[in-house]
């Protein structure tokens, strides 16, 4: 858009991203995943600065910017979830503009709690993670294999386990976790991988045959389940 300028916006605070993970463009340039993944690595990276490197010149600079952004996020990064609540955006322009939806790539609105940029328990976040998982996202596919979120770097209808990774990984809820299981075993079409993408009805019709941000993920999932919850690890899927 614009020769590849991007959209308009109006300058908020916010940190401008011309593609998301996906490495598909942005609609609205200021994608809130991204913007509150900034937020939390740049607290981060001002305790490194503190307290390994002694220079608070540095962490001071990386304050100032996660309070500038930080702020922005709560101006301009959330709209109404229809049902009388706000939820997290997932790109906005800074004029009043939003689009809400969730991709299964990270940084992702489900997978906040595993940047830092969100506790797993908090109001905000649970209620966008579940409308994330509904039919108003539009890429949000249910079908006879799985439930999950792709995105429009696949196309319609194909689910991302990663985003039934990250489900299972932000969730308390035994069963959840149990069904997340399943359906990521009975859904690898026999390769014994994590596939890129799968077809929500077929997953014999799946993209990449070895995809190693996935089945790295998959692995952080067992280390964690190991942690969080064990017994799930003994049972049979």
């Amino acid at each position: 858009m614009l020769k590849g300028i991007g959209a308009p916006t109006s300058k908020v605070g916010l940190i401008h991203s011309m593609f998301r993970p996906s490495d598909d463009a942005c609609t609205l340039p200021f994608l809130i995943p991204s913007n509150l993944f900034a937020v939390a690595a740049l607290r981060m990276l001002a305790k490194i600065h503190a307290e390994a490197r002694h220079d608070t010149a540095a962490a001071a600079d990386c304050i100032a910017l996660a309070d500038e952004v930080d702020a922005a996020l709560k101006a301009h990064g959330q709209m109404d979830d229809g049902k009388g609540s706000k939820v997290w955006a997932f790109e906005v322009d800074g004029f009043g503009n939003a689009i809400f939806m969730d991709d299964a790539n990270v940084p992702s609105l489900s997978a906040l709690p595993l940047l830092g940029a969100a506790p797993r328990t908090d109001p905000l976040y649970r209620r966008t993670r579940a409308l994330a998982w509904s039919t108003r996202n539009p890429y949000f596919f249910s079908g006879t294999a799985a439930d999950g979120i792709g995105g429009p770097h696949k196309g319609l209808g194909m689910i991302w386990p990663m985003s039934i990774i990250v489900r299972a990984m932000t969730s308390d809820d035994d069963a959840e976790i149990r069904q997340c299981l399943k359906w990521l075993k009975t859904t690898d079409a026999g390769t014994g991988f994590i596939h890129e993408s799968f077809d929500k009805d077929d997953p014999a019709r799946f993209s990449r045959p070895w995809f190693a941000w996935a089945n790295g993920l998959f692995g952080d999932l067992i280390l964690d389940l190991e942690r969080r919850r064990p017994a799930l690890l003994a049972e049979r899927f």
